[in-house]
This record gives C-alpha cells, sequence and structure tokens, in this order.
C-alpha cells in the first residue's frame, strides 16, 4: 500500500518557513540563470546553443541544471527533434510567461540603477 502525502489546503504558504515549497519558488525564480533564461525566453523559443551564447557567463552544467529545473517546475518546454545532429528548442509555457514581466522589471531596477549601486559600493570599499 503507498501513501501520499497532501499539503492541507488550510495551510497558507509562508516563504519565511524553511520547508514552504514556496520558498523553493522564490529560489528558483530568483536565481540568477534562471531569470537570464527566462528573459531571453521572453522573445521566443531558443535552441540550447543560443541560449548558451546569449547569456555570458553560464556553464554548460549551469545551464543544463537551469533548464532541467525550469521544465520540472513547468515554466520551460523541451522539445526534441530527431535530426542529425540533435536539435532541442526551449520555450516558456503560460505559466512561464507569467513570470515574464516581474523578471524583466528586475532587470529595468538593475540597469536603472547601476551607476547608483556601483557608486554605493566605491563608497564602502573606500571606507
Amino acid at each position: 500500500m503507498s501513501y501520499v502525502l497532501k499539503e492541507s489546503q488550510d495551510v497558507e504558504p509562508d516563504p519565511y518557513q524553511r520547508n514552504c515549497g514556496s520558498r523553493q519558488v522564490l529560489d528558483r525564480i530568483g536565481d540568477r540563470w534562471s531569470v537570464l533564461v527566462v528573459l531571453t525566453l521572453a522573445h521566443g523559443g531558443k535552441r540550447y546553443g543560443e541560449l548558451a551564447q546569449r547569456i555570458d557567463g553560464v556553464s554548460q552544467k549551469m545551464l543544463t541544471q537551469t533548464l532541467r529545473g525550469l521544465e520540472r517546475d513547468g515554466l520551460v518546454t523541451r522539445t526534441a527533434h530527431a535530426t542529425v545532429p540533435p536539435r532541442v528548442d526551449y520555450e516558456l509555457t503560460d505559466l512561464g510567461r507569467s513570470l515574464v514581466d516581474l523578471v524583466a522589471g528586475l532587470e529595468a531596477w538593475a540597469t536603472g540603477h547601476l551607476g547608483e549601486i556601483e557608486a554605493a559600493r566605491a563608497r564602502y570599499d573606500a571606507r
């Protein structure tokens, strides 16, 4: 006999609790590589190589892990084509597309405030 544990419908998600699934979701969508993958795929599906080329500095291992995690969480679909050489395409799901405005806002904030952040770092480092 197998048992399936089911979370209570009466308990509200609380990311401040270490065992809450919502914390894992925040970890996934707040990860720098996940943010960059979502932003890249916001403009349409891409092949693995296109993602690797666009996201400067990501290792093959990290890109693969990130894509698998996003796929597992239902944010990205992976489509393998039986061609020679093999072709794999990645695309945002509807759920993944619902993140685009959020992460685009983070990107806009980071790029818009970069000068202030760099100045604050320089002041801090000069102490």
